[in-house]
C-alpha cells in the first residue's frame, strides 16, 4: 500500500510541475495579449480539471505526455503578430525562438577517413 501512493505523490508532483510549468510557458508566449492569456489560462486549467479524477497510471503518462509536447509546441512553435496596418503585420519574435542560420551547402564537403 505505501509503494502505491508513493507512486501517487511521484505522479502527483509531476503534473503539478507540468502544470506550473504549461502556465510559465503560456505567460511567456502570449506577454502583452490578455485575450490570449486568458484564453490559454481557460484552456489548461478546463484539460488538467477535465482529468483530475484520473487513475490509471497508464492513462495520466499519456496526459503528461500530450501536455509536455504541448508545452514544447507552445514555446518553440507559436510567435505573436500584431496588426500595424490593413495589409501589415508585425512579428514578435522571442530570443529563444531566434536561431543561429546555418549557411546552405550545395556540394557537403567529404568527411576525411581517419
Amino acid at each position: 500500500m505505501i509503494i502505491s501512493s508513493n507512486i501517487t505523490m511521484k505522479v502527483l508532483a509531476q503534473v503539478l510541475k507540468l502544470f506550473k510549468s504549461l502556465h510559465r510557458t503560456r505567460q511567456e508566449v502570449f506577454k502583452n495579449d490578455t485575450r490570449a492569456l486568458e484564453a490559454a489560462r481557460q484552456k489548461i486549467n478546463e484539460e488538467f480539471k477535465n482529468n483530475q479524477n484520473e487513475t490509471s497510471e497508464e492513462k495520466i503518462n499519456e496526459l503528461l505526455k500530450i501536455a509536455s509536447d504541448v508545452e514544447v509546441i507552445l514555446r518553440t512553435s507559436v510567435i505573436q503578430a500584431v496588426h500595424t496596418d490593413s495589409d501589415k503585420i508585425l512579428l514578435i519574435p522571442r530570443k529563444d525562438l531566434l536561431q543561429d542560420n546555418t549557411p546552405y551547402l550545395d556540394k557537403p564537403t567529404k568527411k576525411r577517413e581517419s
